[in-house]
This record gives structure tokens, sequence and C-alpha cells, in this order.
């Protein structure tokens, strides 16, 4: 049994070694959730953002992404789980839902 855990020492100390911290997962996360990120809609911190301006029937319009940052954990977690008009679906997993808002309600953490 000793000689098993001598093999897989080595191991486990370098997983350790690389190991991210969940903010730094869900930073990546938030940026690049599956092939495109949510700061290019939602802005870095999710305050929402202009994403496009178009002419349409000659009026000018906008196209932007909304802010994302106050919202409850209930009401983010369905939005990520809708339809809506040019967001991308991502099809996360409840842990990858809550890393994101984590990252971006991270402040409130740490105003408290």
């Amino acid at each position: 049994m000793k000689q098993i855990f001598l093999l897989f020492l080595p191991l486990y100390l370098m997983a350790e070694s690389t190991f991210i911290s969940p903010i730094e997962y869900a930073s990546q996360l938030y940026k690049n959730p599956r092939g495109i990120g949510c700061q290019h809609c939602h802005g870095n911190n999710g305050e929402g953002k202009l994403v496009a301006t178009y002419i349409h029937k000659k009026e000018k319009k906008e196209f932007r992404g909304p802010a994302i940052n106050g919202m409850d954990f209930n009401d983010f977690y369905k939005a990520l789980n809708k339809r809506r008009r040019g967001m991308p679906r991502y099809f996360l997993t409840k842990k990858e839902v809550q890393a994101l808002y984590l990252y971006l309600n991270q402040e409130k953490k740490n105003v408290k």
C-alpha cells in the first residue's frame, strides 16, 4: 500500500501546484465560456456594453448587451438558460453559472 501511495504522491503534489482559485476559474469562464466571451456584450465587469449601431428603415438603432452584474442569482440563472435575441446559448452547468455569478459579484463580497 505504501508503494502505491508513494507512486501517486508526485502526481498529487503536481496537481496541487497547478490549481487555480475559484475567482481565476470564473474569470476565465467569463472571458471564454464556449468560444465567445461574455465581456464582448456585457462589459468587463458585467456593466453592459454597446455592441453595435446600425440603420434600420432609415432610423439609427443600437444593439446593447444589458448589465448583468446586479442581478439576483435566480434571475441570472434563468436568463442564461432562456433563449433571447442575440444571446448565444452556452449550455452551462449549474456550477459554471455559480462561478460566473461569483465573478460578477465579487466586489459585493469584498465590501461586506
